[in-house]
């Protein structure tokens, strides 16, 4: 028989790295329980890998987006929202749509909702909260990059429109490049030598945890990260090791887009 309890499925790719992932994915799941106390908020990564690891090193176990929602099935669960915290509509995010499709017959009511980058408000949001989380490094000879992780999917394109979003609000100063697409670091390293002024760069992850490739790929002493291409050609680096999920402008976005979701409900019953 099934009961009237409703439950948001948070999920996220994870990471292995404690402190960050309860500030930024513990941070977002919290906005999203304070703004609808009536629904019970749930984890799932989509990373097995890190799941395993998690299981295996600190004894903590976390659902795939698969178990989530096989164990909202088997509770019986009528109202179910999952809530991505990914970034954009790429591999990963149609990957938990694929797996929602598969599980629509299992729910009375089942719903998607939008990745942090979706339409116009959401870019004009992400601007704000970014610069405004940056805005005490301004000073006229600081560029300010956010490294996104990039994808090989056609929603790469979110970095572009991005960084044209900051330019035309005036923040030509904001670099945005990706550690495994377009804009590479070599273009955006090219970019930052060529307007002169600069003597510092500040480096900071546009992703929603600083994982490992915040540690490792941006802030790593070895050859070939960004930390080290900037410090080679005679800047000053700065890392934050702070992910997206940790600002609560970012936490906004989310709870709007479960927000939303909710209203896809309301417009199932009438």
């Amino acid at each position: 028989m099934k009961t009237e309890k409703q439950v948001i499925l948070a999920v996220s790719f994870g990471t292995s790295y404690h402190d960050t992932r309860e500030a930024a994915i513990g941070g977002i799941e919290r906005a999203v329980a304070a703004a609808f106390p009536q629904y019970e908020v749930r984890r799932a990564f989509t990373s097995e890998m890190i799941i395993k690891k998690l299981k295996k090193r600190d004894n903590i176990v976390v659902d795939h987006v698969r178990e989530g929602l096989e164990r909202a099935a088997a509770d019986g669960i009528q109202r179910l929202v999952v809530l991505p915290t990914h970034v954009m509509d790429g591999f990963e995010y149609m990957d938990v749509a694929e797996l929602v499709g598969q599980y629509e017959n299992q729910f009375e009511q089942l719903v998607l909702a939008d990745p942090l980058l979706a339409g116009d408000e959401d870019y004009e949001a992400v601007a704000e909260a970014i610069t405004e989380e940056t805005a005490c490094y301004r000073d006229g000879r600081t560029a300010i990059c956010f490294m996104g992780h990039g994808t090989e999917a056609a929603a790469n394109a979110v970095y572009e429109r991005l960084q044209e979003k900051l330019k035309q609000d005036g923040f030509g100063d904001y670099y945005i490049g990706t550690v495994e697409a377009q804009p590479s670091l070599s273009k955006l390293a090219a970019a930052v030598k060529n307007q002169s002024g600069y003597e510092r760069v500040v480096l900071q992850p546009l992703m929603v945890v600083a994982g490992d490739h915040a540690n490792h790929d941006m802030a790593g002493a070895q050859e070939g990260s960004w930390r080290q291409v900037f410090e080679a050609a005679g800047f000053q680096v700065i890392c934050v090791m702070k992910g997206l999920g940790e600002l609560p402008r970012i936490q906004e976005i989310y709870v709007k887009h479960a927000k939303a979701a909710f209203d896809r409900f309301q417009s199932m019953d009438t």
